[in-house]
C-alpha cells in the first residue's frame, strides 16, 4: 500500500466542524482488492459474518486458532472490533469463547463521488453500510474552487454524525487519476492536475484515498457485495470480471482473482469506441460511445426529436428561466407511452449491448457486471441490452448481470474507497487515522 505525505497550509477550506487540524496530509493509494493478511482476513470475516466466534473465524479464514486470537486481540486494542459477551454460549469457559464483531458504532468514513454533473457525499460505518447520503450539483469553475466547495459540503454533512469519529475520506472520480499524488485530470470538468487529495484531505483533516470511479465500482462488487448476497460474494472473488459502467460517462474495469486491475499510468478510456451511431462527438468524429449513450447525449437526441421540450416555460411567466430537460424527463415520456422516447432508449440499450459484447469478446472474462443508471434507471431497456449482447458476442454464453447496488453504485464506489485502506491494512490505517 503506497503512502504519501503532502504538506498543507491552512486556508479557507479548513473545516472546524471536524476539529481535526493537520499540518500534513496523509495520502494512501487505494488498495482495491481482497487482502489476505491475517488482520485483514479477520476484519473481513467480522464484517461479513459477525458476530462470529473465533473457531468459526478460523475456519472461514483458513488460519489457526492461535493466529485468529492474536489478530482479534490486536484489532480489539485499536478499537476496530468489540466482544459480545452477551452472545456467549451457555456453559462456555474462557475469553476465546466470546464472539466478536466490528465495532461499527463509534466510527465513520466519508465517501465522495465527483461526477460530471452531480457529486454524491456519503457517510458510512466500518461494515460498509451507508448511514446517510446527499447529492449536490458538481460545482463549476476551477478545480481549486470546486474542490473547496465540495470539501465544505462534505464537512457539513459528516458533522451531522457528531458522535462518530471520522477515520478516512475516499474520493471516486472520473478522468485520469494519479492515485500516488491524489491529482486528477478531468477534461469534462476542465480540470488539469486538480489537487483532490490536497484540498479535500487537507480541508477535512483526514487521511485520504483517491480512485478512478469505475475501478471503485468494480471494487465495491468485491468488498461490499457480500453484504448483499453470499452467492454474489462467491462469484466475485475468483476468476475474472468485466465491470461496465454507463451514465454521463462510460468506462470499464477488470477484476482478476480478487483484485481490481489498475494500470500504473491510470485507467484507460472507452469513451471514443466506435458504435456506428450518427452522434457527433466533441472530438470531431461520429458514433463515439460516450457521445452516443451518455445521459446528455440521450437528452440532446430527445430534444432534436421533439420528445421533450428544450426549455419548459412556465404558464404565467414565459420569460422566467427554466431548467433544461433531464434524462428523467425522457424516462417519464417513455413510461408515459411515448413511442419515440421508447425507441430512443431502446436504441441506446442496443448500442450498450453491442459494446459490452465487443469488450467481452476482447477480454473473455468469467462474468460481466453492468452498472450505472443507463441500465438501472430504465429497467425496460435491459432485455434489449441482453438481446444485443447475445447477438453480437461470438463466445459461449457466460454470466452477465446488473449490479445489485442499483442506482446507488456511485455511493458504494465512494464508500469502498473510504474503506479500502482500513480493509487492506487495518492496524496501520488506524495508527494513521489517530496520528
Amino acid at each position: 500500500m503506497s503512502v504519501s505525505t503532502l504538506h498543507h497550509h491552512a486556508g479557507p477550506t479548513s473545516l472546524r466542524s471536524l476539529e481535526r487540524p493537520r499540518s500534513r496530509i496523509q495520502l494512501v493509494a487505494p488498495d482495491l482488492r481482497i487482502a489476505d493478511s491475517p488482520a485483514a482476513s479477520v476484519l473481513r470475516v467480522a464484517c461479513v459474518e459477525g458476530p462470529i466466534s473465533r473457531e468459526r473465524a478460523a475456519r472461514a479464514t483458513g488460519s489457526s486458532i492461535a493466529t485468529v486470537n492474536r489478530q482479534v486481540s490486536a484489532l480489539l486494542a485499536v478499537g476496530l472490533l468489540r466482544e459480545r459477551a452477551d452472545l456467549t454460549a451457555p456453559g462456555a469457559i474462557g475469553r476465546p469463547r466470546v464472539p466478536f464483531e466490528v465495532n461499527h458504532e463509534p466510527f465513520s468514513t466519508i465517501g465522495i463521488h465527483i461526477g460530471a454533473v452531480v457529486t454524491g457525499i456519503t457517510v458510512s460505518d466500518l461494515r460498509g453500510r451507508i448511514l446517510g447520503a446527499v447529492e449536490i450539483p458538481t460545482p463549476a469553475g476551477s478545480s481549486e474552487t470546486a474542490l473547496a466547495s465540495v470539501t465544505r459540503s462534505a464537512g457539513a454533512f459528516a458533522g451531522r454524525w457528531h458522535r462518530r469519529t471520522p477515520l478516512w475520506v475516499g474520493v471516486a472520480i472520473g478522468g485520469r487519476v494519479d492515485t500516488a499524488s491524489g491529482t486528477v485530470d478531468h477534461p469534462r470538468l476542465g480540470w488539469e492536475n486538480g489537487r483532490v487529495a490536497g484540498i479535500i484531505g487537507g480541508g477535512l483533516g483526514l487521511p485520504i484515498s483517491v480512485a478512478g470511479h469505475v475501478e471503485a465500482m468494480a471494487a465495491s462488487e468485491l468488498l461490499l457485495a457480500p453484504r448483499l448476497s453470499d452467492s454474489v460474494a462467491a462469484q466475485s472473488i475468483s476468476g475474472t470480471s468485466l465491470y461496465f459502467y454507463a451514465r454521463e460517462t462510460a468506462g470499464m474495469a477488470l477484476t482478476i482473482d480478487g483484485r481490481v486491475h489498475t494500470p500504473a499510468s491510470g485507467p484507460g478510456s472507452i469513451a471514443h469506441l466506435p458504435t456506428g451511431s450518427s452522434a457527433l462527438c466533441g472530438c470531431g468524429n461520429r458514433g463515439c460511445l460516450e457521445a452516443s449513450v451518455s445521459d446528455r447525449a440521450v437528452v440532446a437526441a430527445a430534444v432534436d426529436r421533439k420528445i421533450v421540450a428544450s426549455v419548459a416555460r412556465g404558464a404565467t411567466d414565459i420569460t422566467a428561466p427554466q431548467p433544461h430537460p433531464s434524462i428523467a424527463a425522457v424516462y417519464q415520456a417513455a413510461q408515459g407511452g411515448s413511442e419515440a422516447a421508447r425507441e430512443l432508449l431502446v436504441e441506446r440499450a442496443r448500442i450498450l449491448g453491442r459494446t459490452v459484447a465487443l469488450l467481452r469478446d476482447m477480454f473473455n472474462p468469467d462474468r460481466v457486471v453492468l452498472g450505472g443508471q443507463a441500465f438501472t434507471a430504465y429497467p425496460a431497456g435491459i432485455p434489449h441490452v441482453g438481446e444485443a449482447f447475445a447477438a453480437y458476442s461470438t463466445l459461449a454464453r457466460r454470466d452477465i448481470r446488473v449490479t445489485g447496488f442499483g442506482d446507488k453504485v456511485q455511493e458504494y464506489a465512494a464508500t469502498v474507497v473510504s474503506l479500502s485502506a482500513l480493509y487492506s491494512d487495518p492496524l496501520a490505517s488506524m495508527r494513521r487515522a489517530a496520528a
